[in-house]
């Protein structure tokens, strides 16, 4: 095993953790309560938008990021619900890789850099902020000599912080000192949901802050450059890109087409750089419903699980075909394929296997990596009163029995069922549950099941709360 490279954890977006410029905390750890944190960020939410032109530029407001969210993070009608990074940083501590610290005057060198970043800006800005992080870093570990004077940089990067390691990598002279990119979810060409969030705003039942919530998120470069580069736009039998169609309800298509310069800048510099493939592992979520392409209709973009016929799946927020690289076949050999949803992926065995033995170099025994799949559908977003109602899919030509339970952040739990499974699916429904954040998992029954765990989170929201 080795530990001599410097290894670089990039979150992904509402991964960490935002300080106004008084030094509050405005986005921040939830401490079980994710509906009190989006109550301290909301108040002050209209201060937080960026301004109109903004670009790849920092607006000056005083925000700075401090750390990664190490528990559950969400902004309702922004990206997906994630699970905090605190298992991942385990994981990799447990590698042999070390925080730098200090006590008592001494300074102790560590190879194990967690960055935060202000998700709300540009990837482009962040990716040119990383070179003022990393370097120093990287020399400063260098300086211990011997095994480590030729030491370089591994990203493990989740979802966007992949996109915001690539422009470093390909735009910023990353390329020189980085050894391997590794990824989990990353939408290297974009996500569907991305698109359908921003045309159709936040849903209604969050309330008052409906507007708000949308109006924010409409504001934020970064959340631009998860659109999807591919085409995704069901026209009249055809599929078009979002620079093809004139009007994208009331999204700014000037952000739209930097968006879209944004992806192809760096499809063409990785094209230009044959390494870039070779160092470059990407583990992607698969076998879950996935919105892939939309339709439009007036103002409002409505998702749709397929492709022209196919149903590629994905992690239930970044499609199969916004995860594989650019010029790369959908059966490619060059990605890992987990079978769990995106908020959840940085955090499951099998994933975290494939990261250790990337980062190893060594075979690594994969316990958790189980032959049958799960396809699970629950809602993000529902409010109180509303039925809770969870869909299972088994990828198995026999009935297999399995659970499925609710357990609130501080992983309590709260109801368990074992539903009947008919022509490989099974239905639930759990009711009366309190405002709150609750981890859907479904699992196999008994310790020799062959079933590959899933899990998910659903936000039961109380406009009335805050």
């Amino acid at each position: 095993m080795s530990s001599t490279d410097l290894v670089v954890v990039l979150p992904g977006i509402m991964g960490s953790t935002l300080v106004n410029a008084e030094g509050e905390l405005i986005w921040a750890p939830s401490a079980g309560a994710a509906l009190r944190a989006v109550g301290v960020f909301s108040r002050g939410l209209r201060q937080y938008e960026l301004p109109e032109g903004i670009g790849d530029d920092h607006p000056g407001d005083g925000v700075q990021p401090v750390s990664l969210m190490p528990d559950l993070h969400v902004l309702p009608g922004l990206w997906t619900p994630v699970k905090g990074y605190d298992v991942l940083l385990r994981r990799l501590e447990g590698l042999g890789y070390h925080h730098p610290s200090a006590t008592a005057g001494e300074v102790v060198i560590g190879n194990l850099l967690p960055i935060a970043y202000d998700w709300r800006l540009s990837n482009r800005y962040n990716g040119h902020r990383l070179a003022s992080i990393i370097e120093p870093a990287l020399e400063q570990w260098r300086s211990n000599g011997g095994q480590f004077a030729d030491a370089r940089v591994v990203f493990v990067c989740h979802s966007m912080g992949g996109l915001v390691a690539r422009w470093y990598i390909e735009h910023c002279g990353g390329a020189e000192v980085t050894r391997k990119l590794i990824t989990l979810g990353t939408p290297y060409r974009g996500a569907v949901k991305a698109l359908a969030q921003l045309i159709n705003g936040v849903p209604i039942g969050i309330g008052r802050l409906s507007l708000s919530f949308t109006d924010f998120a409409r504001s934020l470069p970064s959340l631009y450059q998860l659109l999807p580069e591919y085409a995704c736009i069901s026209d009249n039998g055809q599929l078009r890109r979002t620079t093809d169609v004139n009007r994208l309800g009331e999204l700014d298509q000037r952000r739209v087409a930097d968006a879209m310069a944004f992806h192809t800048a760096l499809r063409d510099s990785e094209a230009a750089r044959p390494t870039s493939r070779d160092m470059t592992h990407a583990i992607v979520g698969t076998r879950q419903p996935t919105w892939t392409t939309i339709q439009l209709k007036s103002d409002q973009a409505d998702p749709l699980d397929t492709i022209g016929d196919d149903n590629d799946y994905g992690d239930a927020t970044v499609p199969l075909a916004g995860a594989i690289g650019h010029d790369q076949p959908l059966d490619t050999a060059l990605v890992r394929r987990i079978a769990d949803q995106h908020g959840n992926l940085h955090r499951n065995p099998a994933a975290l296997d494939e990261v250790e033995g990337v980062l190893t170099a060594a075979p690594v025994r994969r316990l958790h990596s189980q032959p049958i799949s799960l396809r699970v559908n629950a809602p993000e977003l529902i409010t109180t009163g509303d039925p809770l109602t969870v869909s299972v899919g088994i990828d198995a030509e026999r009935p297999h029995g399995i659970q499925i339970t609710i357990s609130d952040e501080r992983d309590h739990l709260v109801a368990a069922r074992q539903p009947q499974c008919a022509d490989s699916h099974a239905t639930t429904t759990f009711t009366d549950l309190p405002p709150g954040a609750y981890t859907v998992a479904v699992t196999g029954l008994g310790p020799g099941s062959l079933v590959n765990p899933v899990s998910t989170t659903t936000l039961v929201w109380d406009q009335s709360a805050l």
